[in-house]
């Protein structure tokens, strides 16, 4: 561990127990589920996509949680086909502290790092690999997965897909938030949108992560609430009105920079979204190696400014 923390980043790290205004939803009725715990399927009887919305793959994430408590007070039901809301690491929610946000992201492991099959049909055993491993046949039924997460560190909001073009494009045609970032995950483990036939193109199935903003921001939560809703229409399980928005940008990963040690260190605290207009910037630095940009015009997607050895520190992208 790092003995004490760059004034800059610790600043950081305080502002989001004085800047909170999010409170923990209260989801006890929807504990139950009507289909499997934490998760609420309804089918309309017609022949249409079945989508699934997913919350709290992180359990301190719980800006999702809030839209799927508000889909579910208001009775949204589909037109057509199928649609399921699913809260995904309850166990790790209920652990919720505010004087201690970040601790519940997860019990043993990081249930969006589980979704390769060698890993969920294997001899392993973990709280969330249970829970991933219950969740399998409601996401094997499903053609669409949006899964909803928020960000620690400041960042613009964007959708993440992994490499199948349909998924890309169903992004593109969310439009907002505008920037679509297609890269191909972590080196940890693979992503829910990267599970099964939702990374094999042609498919026909299609995935999205949106990182909607900050942490525990009402904004962040409005930004959930438009992509789905637009999201629900785009497929026809719920009216509504599809305006036309710009195009959003696309950036293609060209990069994922894994810290190796705990001496991972930026060299300032980059925000998310930052394009570093000159190639060879130095922009990190592991004990005597330096990381710099590799290309002009490289975009830094969600630095994680205090990074663990072997986990992602940042990803670097190139605008097309």
């Amino acid at each position: 561990m790092r003995a004490q923390l760059p004034p800059a980043l610790a600043e950081l790290l305080e502002a989001p127990r004085r800047t909170a205004r999010l409170q923990p939803p209260d989801i006890a009725r929807w504990r139950a589920g009507n289909s499997l715990p934490g998760v609420w399927t309804f089918d309309s009887g017609a022949p249409g996509a079945h989508l699934c919305v997913v919350a709290l793959t992180h359990g301190n994430e719980f800006a999702g949680a809030i839209l799927l408590d508000r889909l579910l007070r208001e009775g949204l039901r589909p037109l057509c086909g199928r649609l399921t809301l699913i809260f995904a690491n309850l166990d790790a929610f209920s652990r919720f502290d505010p004087d201690d946000p970040t601790a519940s992201r997860f019990l043993e492991e990081d249930l969006n790092r589980l979704w390769d099959i060698a890993t969920l049909e294997g001899p392993r055993r973990s709280a969330e690999l249970r829970r991933a491993r219950a969740l399998r046949p409601v996401l094997d039924s499903a053609d669409v997965i949006l899964d909803l997460h928020s960000m620690l560190w400041p960042s613009d909001p964007l959708f993440l897909v992994g490499g199948p073009q349909d998924s890309v494009r169903l992004a593109m045609e969310l439009g907002e938030p505008a920037l679509v970032v297609a890269d191909h995950g972590h080196q940890t483990g693979r992503r829910l949108i990267d599970y099964g036939r939702f990374a094999v193109p042609g498919s026909g199935r299609r995935s999205v992560l949106l990182e909607a903003g900050w942490h525990w921001e009402a904004e962040t939560v409005q930004r959930m609430e438009t992509a789905t809703r637009r999201l629900l229409a785009l497929l026809g399980l719920a009216p509504g009105p599809m305006p036309a928005l710009p195009c959003p940008r696309l950036a293609q990963v060209t990069q994922t920079i894994t810290a190796r040690t705990a001496e991972f260190t930026f060299t300032q605290p980059w925000r998310g979204g930052t394009v570093i207009p000159a190639r060879g910037t130095l922009i990190a630095l592991e004990g005597d190696e330096e990381i710099r940009t590799p290309h002009d015009d490289c975009m830094l997607v969600m630095p994680s400014l205090i990074t663990s050895p072997g986990h992602t520190a940042v990803r670097l992208a190139r605008l097309e």
